[in-house]
């Protein structure tokens, strides 16, 4: 994973924990998105602003607007790729959200939402219709939402993109299936997966990059990992090992 395209992108995955306090989470965002050099593709953890803060859940959805309006500024020559809590005609949703030169690109509502972890209760789920792939500044990109990786019609809508996100609050006893899916996504779909899942105690923290031939590059102790993207790569092996992804 060293060549780059002509376009010289770079993939970046990210890995802290969120706090009580949601500016101080903010901040950190947006340092690690400062620190990512130009075009970069950056993952961020599900809710990594807020955390599933059900018992300040107004405080959760109220933050919303000002961290959109602040992750837009910090867009610019850069994709930032993460979910947000939102209130849309008084029902709630976890929005993932694609920011790309100061716009808001894509998102969409969480489809499969983790109910051991009781996200139906305080939200609603979203639409697998809307799942789709979308290409910003070149680069065909595709979103899972945590635990969406389990479904495998999601798997089939995904098929040709060339990056897949996937901002996760996964929890640490089934770590090991947060690994697996992440690699065989990556392998199945011959492109790159940037996984970025929090650093908070309850979850794995097995943020990484996932190049199309499986070979994982997980951040360890790094708050910011990046490798080069290489569409070079996807091609190579997509005709290598021909299944019939365009």
């Amino acid at each position: 994973m060293t060549s780059k395209n002509r376009a010289g992108h770079t993939l970046c995955s990210l890995l802290f924990e969120t706090t009580s306090d949601y500016e101080q989470n903010l901040q950190t965002l947006l340092f690690l998105v400062n620190k990512a050099e130009e075009n970069s593709l950056i993952v961020a953890p599900e809710v990594c602003l807020t955390a599933y803060d059900y018992d300040n859940f107004e405080a959760v959805l109220d933050f919303a607007p000002h961290a959109i309006e602040a992750i837009k500024k910090a867009s610019h020559n850069k994709i930032i790729i993460l979910t947000i809590l939102e209130r849309r005609n008084d029902e709630v949703f976890n929005f993932a959200k694609v920011f790309h030169n100061g716009e808001l690109v894509y998102e969409r509502a969480k489809a499969k939402l983790f109910r051991f972890g009781d996200e139906h209760k305080y939200m609603q789920e979203g639409s697998v219709e809307d799942f789709k792939i979308v290409e910003v500044d070149g680069i065909k990109i595709a979103v899972f939402i945590c635990f969406e990786l389990r479904f495998k019609e999601l798997w089939c809508k995904s098929e040709g993109a060339d990056v897949i996100a996937v901002p996760s609050w996964w929890g640490v006893l089934r770590r090991e299936h947060f690994k697996i899916f992440t690699q065989a996504l990556a392998l199945t779909n011959q492109c790159y997966v940037v996984a970025s899942d929090s650093l908070n105690e309850e979850c794995t923290a097995m943020s990484g990059i996932i190049s199309p031939q499986g070979e994982a590059v997980r951040n360890e102790e790094k708050d910011c990992l990046c490798l080069p993207y290489s569409q070079k790569e996807i091609r190579l092996m997509r005709r290598y090992m021909d299944v019939g992804i365009e």
